[in-house]
């Protein structure tokens, strides 16, 4: 809400509140000038009565200033003043405000308390039984329903205001989920990417490292490799971030086009190209739907990274097998590294994301150690035919 709306809606509910106080010093008023009238009337009366009217009607007219915090037992308060002055002006507001507040069985019954009064009193000054009880039930009745037709709007128009506030959050948290899923799924890309590319120059420098007495031409090579590299990680990271700054991505039109299963082969041939032996086995017949491509390539991507990390020496082999109506089953085994140090940290998140991933959509991820002291990384993507995925 803006600084306008704020003070605008402090000052409306100033204004509310000062005219509500203002309506409890009229009613007020209005119920202290008919018994003080009244009593200066009673001419032929004792003087105790004269005295005992106003005083009980002004108990009644000031509890009238409680009737919204304490509707039940200022009504109590007037039906007793009515029961002792004749007077009903107090019990008249009182019973309204409590009929706007709580429409039940109370009410109900201090309602027919006030009728039996009135009737009373009435048939006590000389009406006949029908003429008494109508005429006394007539007022109270109209007043009640007026002020139980006064609540209930006032309830409709809170409970709409309520769902309305209601919706306007959830849409709020709706939104601020979907930014939220978006931001985790672009940082799953920047981890993707960017650790692939950032452990391949890795390689490449960790290469220079281990033989120093490469000659220029390698040298060079292995220069234009990592310079090469880096800027590619830096374009990718540049477009994530402008979908960052943006925030115009809502399904991954603004990220990089997804990768398909030929693209493996780039994977594969990077890493080759930073010295890591690699064979690969592509045996796909078909084109695999878009989202079991694009696991199929993160899954190669991420173990390639973990063997450029922790097994940088290790032979590793690649196969890629399936077709629509058995699956495709993506396997990536590295055999017993000859260096045990790592080139990069690791968080030990990669291999969490890629089972989320396969999990998505509905295939199982496998990895672990294998006897010779190797690495294996397995998963079965479902891949239906034509007729099962219409």
């Amino acid at each position: 809400m803006t600084a306008a709306g704020r003070r605008w809606r402090s000052g409306r509910a100033v204004v509310e509140r000062r005219g509500a106080r203002a309506r409890d010093l009229i009613m007020i008023a209005v119920s202290l000038l008919g018994p003080i009238a009244f009593a200066v009337g009673m001419r032929t009366s004792s003087h105790l009565w004269q005295v005992t009217v106003p005083l009980v009607s002004a108990v009644a007219a000031v509890a009238l200033w409680w009737r919204r915090s304490r509707p039940v037992l200022v009504t109590v308060i007037a039906l007793v003043a009515a029961v002792v002055t004749h007077v009903p002006v107090a019990l008249t507001f009182a019973l309204l405000t409590l009929a706007i507040r709580r429409r039940d069985r109370v009410l109900a019954v201090l309602t027919a308390l006030a009728i039996a009064n009135e009737s009373v009193h009435a048939l006590a000054s000389g009406s006949n039984w029908f003429a008494a009880t109508i005429g006394s039930a007539l007022p109270f009745l109209a007043v009640v329903a007026f002020g139980a037709y006064v609540g209930a709007r006032r309830d409709l128009v809170e409970s709409l205001r309520l769902r309305a506030e209601t919706a306007e959050a959830e849409r709020e948290l709706r939104a601020g989920q979907a930014r939220l899923g978006e931001r985790t799924r672009i940082a799953g890309e920047m981890h993707d990417v960017l650790a692939h590319k950032v452990s391949l120059i890795a390689l490449h420098a960790g290469g220079l490292e281990v033989n120093p007495d490469a000659g220029p031409e390698q040298v060079e090579r292995t220069a234009a490799l990592v310079r090469t590299t880096a800027r590619e990680a830096l374009e990718d990271l540049r477009r994530v971030l402008g979908v960052l700054r943006t925030d115009l991505s809502t399904d991954g039109s603004d990220l990089a086009p997804p990768p398909r299963i030929a693209d493996i082969e780039r994977l594969v041939a990077a890493s080759r190209a930073a010295g890591v032996s690699i064979t690969l086995t592509c045996d796909v017949e078909g084109t695999p739907p878009a989202d079991v491509s694009r696991t199929a390539h993160r899954v190669v991507q991420e173990s390639l990274t973990n063997v450029h990390k922790h097994a940088r020496s290790a032979a590793t082999d690649v196969r890629v097998r399936g077709r629509a109506g058995v699956g495709l089953d993506v396997e990536v085994a590295n055999r017993e590294p000859v260096a045990a140090a790592s080139l990069l940290p690791g968080a030990g998140l990669g291999l969490v994301g890629l089972t989320e991933r396969v999990s998505l959509v509905g295939g199982r991820l496998d990895a672990g150690p294998t006897p010779d002291g190797g690495w294996r990384v397995a998963a079965h993507l479902p891949w239906p035919d034509a007729g099962e995925a219409s």
